[in-house]
């Protein structure tokens, strides 16, 4: 039977191109968006490189002070962190580092900008860096204020060429020679806590890392033995917060949490609006558009294919069909050409991405269809067949037989 069905659908569509080809469009060029945007979504926080240990891992990014008529938000300080998440007991380790910082330096009189950042001694077991040559600069050298740098393979590339191996020469950022240590893999730069370019010890910082302003340019992150520590570590975290007196009497309270991965990556700093809350409605509202238009001009596409059909419906039913067998075929109709749609829309979806990735919008980043993608590009043509044929077939099912032959 279902060898009829599909032979039947086949015939229809060709019967009218018109509407055929404005329903595999709605379908393909909806799927095409949902999937491009799902693979950014997974590429941006499923992506664990280089924080492998993610999943026992809780990060410290934001801090907000609250006062009457004054409030204040943003990343920690130095000082903050290593005075209070530093010292907790539960996290098996601590890091403490900054975020990227730009500047330019000249190679042959060729620009180039670059992105830094400051790290302490445990950024590099904390974090897991693939590391290409050389290794990282060790607590020593960070304490001794050495001017050593890890840089990506990216910048090593732009400022040295096609040098076999780099370590021990010099790289000049912010005016500052750095010798090199260590050459990494890139990060993307959509993980931006951990993304750089050169990685340097926070000890040669110009700006003085021990200032006592709870505000700064700092975040940290706290590695558990395990995952049961998660929570100890949050909850250590949140009493040691409570106990945090104000940094001036314009405040009235202190706020910082230690969270996990995603949320901390769309936290907004505001105690009140949380950032996962926005991220999450923002991406629903999205889909909920692009997902709902072509759903309805698909299903007015499909009651009218279903009117032009009456004489064909009236001449079944005259012949016994019932109701329900020919509200299954059209059903079926209907998720052929879905899945037919769907096809053609995995296949630009394939074609968007590898132009995306060839016009390296985002640095270090690159996208792909996975099987995660996959499975949701199969749910949507499955949603998109039996939403949008579900409220013709029922209409298709109410034909009176007199009125449908009528037509004929």
């Amino acid at each position: 039977m279902l060898k009829n069905y599909f032979k039947i659908a086949v015939a229809v569509l060709k019967r009218r191109k018109f509407f055929t080809f404005i329903s595999l469009f709605g379908i393909s060029f909806t799927l095409t968006i949902l999937m491009v945007l799902t693979a950014f979504i997974q590429n941006v926080i499923g992506n664990d490189y280089p924080d492998k240990k993610r999943d026992r891992s809780l990060y410290i990014s934001t801090i907000e002070q609250k006062g009457k008529n004054a409030m204040s938000s943003g990343a920690l300080s130095y000082y903050f962190l290593n005075k209070y998440a530093a010292t907790l007991k539960s996290p098996e380790k601590v890091t403490i580092f900054s975020g990227a910082n730009s500047t330019n330096t000249y190679v042959n009189n060729k620009k180039i900008s670059i992105d830094y950042k400051y790290v302490d001694a445990n950024y590099w077991s904390v974090l897991d860096y693939d590391f290409l040559e050389g290794k990282p600069f060790d607590a020593r050298q960070i304490e001794n204020g050495e001017h050593v740098a890890v840089i990506s393979e990216g910048i090593k590339k732009q400022y040295f060429g096609d040098d076999p191996s780099v370590v021990g020469k010099y790289i000049e950022a912010d005016n500052v020679q750095y010798r090199v240590s260590g050459v990494v893999k890139d990060v993307p730069v959509t993980t931006y806590m951990l993304y750089s370019e050169i990685y340097i010890p926070y000890t040669v910082s110009k700006t003085d890392y021990r200032n006592k302003n709870y505000g700064g340019g700092y975040v940290a992150i706290l590695l558990g033995a395990s995952k049961a520590d998660l929570q100890k570590m949050h909850d250590e975290y949140e009493d040691v917060i409570k106990r945090v007196p104000p940094e001036n009497k314009d405040f009235e309270n202190v706020y910082s949490h230690a969270y996990g991965y995603i949320r901390s990556y769309v936290n907004t700093g505001n105690e009140e609006n949380s950032g996962l809350t926005y991220a999450i409605t923002a991406i629903a509202i999205f889909a909920l558009i692009v997902m709902l238009l072509p759903t309805i001009n698909l299903i007015n596409v499909n009651v009218t294919r279903i009117m032009e059909r009456s004489s064909e419906i009236g001449v079944r039913k005259a012949f016994g069909a019932s109701s329900q067998t020919l509200v299954y075929q059209f059903i079926v109709e209907n998720l052929i050409l879905t899945l037919i749609g769907g096809l053609i829309g995995v296949l630009l979806s394939y074609i968007v991405i590898q132009i995306l990735n060839s016009a390296d919008l985002i640095p270090n980043f690159k996208m792909s269809l996975n099987f995660t993608v996959l499975v949701l590009a199969l749910f949507i043509c499955l949603f998109f067949g039996l939403i949008s044929g579900v409220y013709p077939a029922w209409r298709m099912s109410k034909l009176d037989v007199v009125t449908a032959l009528k037509e004929q």
